[in-house]
């Protein structure tokens, strides 16, 4: 189990990671030592987020090597507030692309166009990145920024 901290209960903070949209923000150590960060589309369930991706990407080869990432799931704008922590990833193959046409209808509304087309083609593998995270925190600066106001 995680450790919860921050601004919201692990109740709400489940919420959000349940119902945002935005992408999660994952950091790695590269197999020579460097950083590295990437923005993936996730699902939060079960306790555990999960994000699609080719299995030629670099990420793959990264997190093969060392698994530990930290990440950010976080509005991009005012009020900020958001969820970040720290966790292991582990990389299975999504031979069907289950997870991922969850992830294309979850952040495009569906399948019907060209992006989803070029992502499922059965020539293109995909994998898995499943975080299981060990300390979240979370943040939320709603009441400090209550006289911003954004555009949508």
């Amino acid at each position: 189990m995680p450790t919860w901290t921050g601004a919201w209960s692990e109740a709400e903070a489940e919420s959000y990671l349940a119902e945002a949209t935005v992408p999660i923000r994952l950091a790695c150590r590269t197999p020579a030592g460097g950083l590295w960060m990437l923005s993936l589309w996730y699902r939060y369930e079960d306790g555990t987020l999960h994000c699609a991706t080719g299995a030629d990407a670099d990420i793959v080869r990264y997190l093969d090597a060392t698994p530990d990432v930290a990440f950010e799931i976080s509005d991009n704008r005012p009020p900020y507030k958001g969820v970040r922590g720290a966790g292991t990833a582990t990389i299975e193959p999504d031979e069907d692309k289950a997870l991922l046409e969850r992830l294309l209808i979850r952040y495009l509304d569906g399948t019907d166009n060209e992006l989803a087309t070029w992502l499922l083609d059965a020539g293109r593998e995909e994998v898995r990145i499943r975080i299981e995270p060990s300390k979240l925190y979370t943040w939320d600066f709603t009441e400090r920024m209550a006289d911003v106001t954004t555009e949508e």
